[in-house]
């Protein structure tokens, strides 16, 4: 039996997953490390995303050394790592990672990038393959949940990728981790969607002392 398709996203109060959108030659760049663009997105997503840094499993994925937190937010990364069998992301996000990922990416299993521009596969130490797509979100699905097996396929971002799998009703589940930050402005999760188009049920709630995971499962209406 297949596994799910689902998607796990840290987002502000104010519903935000990301910054404003900086090209990522700006903020991933040496040349662009003094543009006050990229220290802006760097302090904010640095916020955003400050429940992870101090976790176990965080430090362990990123070849960071020995150490770290344990407790709920731990469990829940490494059980999300863990149910993964397949990512698909969009080429944007891709093009940020491979500025800042560093050389053993930390996916370690195969990645789908929906792109309009062919290229051969890239593949990484430690696991990680980059599998390039040409011919829309169905044929990445495909493709990964081949190469997942019974393992589950997670749609790794960005905001218009997960939107164009929401609106498509290709989502089983997906998680929020709300965090007590309020950006402004940014990129929003559900800008695009279809309200008309989901019906959502919300299954789980786990929290911390830092953020709150919120889980829910979709089917179509």
């Amino acid at each position: 039996m297949p596994g799910k398709v689902f998607f796990s996203v840290t987002m502000s109060l104010d519903g935000f997953m990301a910054p404003e959108d900086v090209p990522a030659e700006v903020v991933f760049s040496s040349a662009g490390r003094d543009d006050p663009r990229a220290r802006r997105w760097m302090a904010q997503w640095s916020e955003l995303q400050a429940w992870m840094f101090p976790l176990r499993w965080f430090r362990e994925n990123l070849g960071l050394g020995d150490g770290g937190e344990e407790g709920p937010d731990n469990d829940l990364a490494r059980a999300t790592y863990e149910r993964t069998g397949a990512s698909v992301m969009g080429r944007r996000m891709f093009d940020a990672g491979e500025l800042a990922w560093p050389e053993e990416a930390p996916f370690h299993t195969p990645v789908f990038v929906l792109t309009h521009t062919g290229r051969d596969p890239w593949e990484r130490p430690g696991g990680t393959t980059f599998h390039f797509v040409t011919d829309g979100i169905e044929s990445a699905l495909l493709q990964a949940r081949e190469a997942a097996g019974d393992r589950d396929v997670r749609i790794a971002g960005g905001a218009e990728t997960i939107q164009q799998y929401l609106d498509s009703g290709l989502i089983d589940e997906f998680s929020i981790t709300l965090a007590p930050v309020l950006l402004g402005t940014g990129i929003r999760l559900f800008d695009h969607a279809d309200p008309d188009r989901l019906t959502l049920t919300q299954s789980r709630t786990d929290g911390s002392a830092r953020v709150t995971h919120l889980t829910y499962t979709v089917r179509k209406r």
